[in-house]
This record gives structure tokens, sequence and C-alpha cells, in this order.
């Protein structure tokens, strides 16, 4: 099984801990990125992409001045700080297998 995870900006800067994750079937994978941004007011994204497929929506969690959050799936859990964002996955299968990608809104703009 292979991870790796890229940061897209959309706000100041994105950018993965770590680039590639090679967990085992049926444990758990944790992936983080850090970001740096000006705003209080954002939202942090996860996105899965699999080759030749156009990316899927994973999770959005509010940071800083936000709370809110929104999950497509229960083996996923993200957590944020003032500087990063962490995606946690569980119960892990092959299916799980892509590219994992880290994004920032800023809704002030």
């Amino acid at each position: 099984m292979y991870f790796s995870s890229a940061g897209m900006v959309s706000g100041d800067s994105v950018t993965p801990d770590k680039e590639e994750y090679t967990p085992t079937e049926g444990s758990s994978v944790s992936l983080s990125c850090t970001y740096e941004t000006s705003s209080d007011y954002i939202y942090l994204y996860w996105f899965r992409h699999y080759s030749n497929q156009a990316p899927q929506f994973i999770l959005y969690k509010g940071a800083r001045s936000y709370s809110s959050e929104r999950i497509s799936d229960k083996r996923y859990k993200s957590t944020t700080s003032r500087t990063s964002t962490e995606l946690v996955i569980t119960s892990l299968t092959l299916a799980d297998t892509a590219l994992y990608y880290c994004a920032l809104r800023d809704y002030t703009q």
C-alpha cells in the first residue's frame, strides 16, 4: 500500500509534512500538512486522487475562527490547529491507496 500527500495552494501556503506512507491493510494512517496564512477565516480540505480520475472530496474542517466540519466517511477523522491539519484514516484497505491532497481556503476573500 502506498500513500502520498501534497499541498494545494488556495491561500498562502500548504505543505505536506511527509510525502510517502506505507501502512498495512487493516491499520490506520495519519497524514498531516502544515499551513501558513494571515487569515483567521479558513477551512482545511482533504481530497483523494486516483490515477485517471478527478480528485474526490474527503472532508473539510474549519480552523481558527471556524469550527464546522463535513466528513464523507466514518473512517476519516481530522484535527486542526493554528498551523496544521491532520487526516486519520482507519481500517485501511487497498482501495485507500491513492494520492492525498490537503488544501486551504480563505473565506475573507
